[in-house]
């Protein structure tokens, strides 16, 4: 996971990937993993790198996923 540090700036870490996603799901509501990914793939790099942006915006409590729905719920 790419933190800013004296190695990464701001701009090559994941926390500047945050609003992308959050933006992407605030205006769908509900969301798929895969549609979301659609959406925003120029963004990233890699698909760890969109991988480890969900977990750590799923680990700080931004998003939720609903499991029975099997989508990205409630973006905050």
């Amino acid at each position: 996971m790419k933190l800013p540090n004296k190695l990464f700036s701001y701009k090559e870490s994941v926390i500047s990937k945050f609003p992308i996603i959050l933006f992407e799901i605030k205006e769908k509501k509900h969301i798929t993993i895969y549609q979301l990914y659609l959406n925003v793939v120029n963004e990233f790099e890699s698909t760890a790198e969109f991988i480890e942006t969900l977990e750590c915006l799923y680990t700080l409590g931004k998003i939720d996923y609903d499991y029975n729905l099997r989508r990205i719920i409630n973006a905050v």
